[in-house]
């Protein structure tokens, strides 16, 4: 289990390098392609001993090797969550992929396990896009749709176990359904791009299950009205200030995935709705 932990770490931090490629260009409608990664200030073509998570950034002590430019702080702190989360849902969801009890059960797992790590990825994505754009580009939202489909529509027939996937494309559709309604009443506070992304975070609310689901689904509006609070009572905004929403679904989201089935039925059992 440690080891499957310890490589989706290394991979995260692989992949957090990657994500600041996407965060920085998708917006500006650049290839993530080409060219390759530069210095912004000078032009120098960033080398491959100068690009290794976190570590670089160390190394040259946050500045352009070329030209001394600083280099934002921002750039190994997204590595490093990135490692960060991809360890943490490895250690969520890694556990029959160690056991290697059966080996379709392991492959099953293994495909839920990329699955969702690339949710992760695009989570943070967006989150950083959406914070710094107010957008929630249709270049990573609408392939994340067919990405999770595919690999959970595998794992489900690999596994012979079919519930996790009618939840997923029941959780997707309500969620898409209610955010649609919602910005439909309401325009001017909820976007089409929230409404995208809602499917996508309901497909994996819904494989996760129902308790993850509900939680996940109300967590992202009692977090975003806190910080909204907060905002407001350290007058740094005000009630009609815009506040990026996909942060806030995504955060929900990942709550939902990792405590929301426990949540839930402690909820239950509070109010004596389920056995102890």
């Amino acid at each position: 289990m440690i080891a499957v932990i310890v490589i989706a770490g290394a991979l995260g931090l692989l992949i957090g390098s990657f994500l600041n490629v996407v965060i920085y260009r998708v917006p500006a409608g650049k290839s993530i392609v080409s060219p390759p990664s530069a210095c912004p200030n000078c032009g120098s073509r960033i080398a491959g001993y100068d690009n290794v998570p976190v570590l670089s950034w160390l190394v040259l002590r946050g500045k352009c090797r070329s030209c001394a430019t600083p280099i934002s702080a921002r750039y190994p702190i997204i590595e490093l969550v990135t490692g960060i989360a991809f360890a943490g849902v490895a250690a969520l969801l890694g556990a029959p992929l160690a056991a290697l009890s059966n080996g379709a059960e392991a492959t099953s797992a293994l495909l839920v396990l990329v699955a969702f790590l690339y949710f992760a990825a695009i989570s943070i994505a967006l989150a950083m896009i959406d914070i710094d754009t107010h957008r929630l580009p249709n270049a990573i939202v609408l392939p994340s749709y067919l990405v999770g489909i595919v690999l959970l529509s595998a794992a489900a027939i690999i596994s012979s176990d079919y519930a996790p996937l009618i939840r997923a494309a029941i959780g997707m559709a309500i969620l898409f359904v209610a955010y649609f309604a919602m910005a439909f009443v309401y325009p001017a506070g909820m976007g089409l791009g929230d409404v995208k992304l809602a499917g996508v975070i309901g497909l994996y609310l819904g494989w996760t299950g129902w308790g993850a689901f509900a939680v996940g689904a109300f967590a992202a509006f009692i977090l975003a009205g806190l910080f909204a609070i907060v905002l407001i009572v350290a007058r740094r905004a005000n009630r009609k200030s815009g506040i990026p929403f996909g942060p806030w679904m995504l955060i929900g989201a990942w709550f939902g995935v990792a405590l929301g089935s426990s949540v839930f039925d402690g909820y239950l059992r509070l109010f004596g709705l389920a056995a102890a």
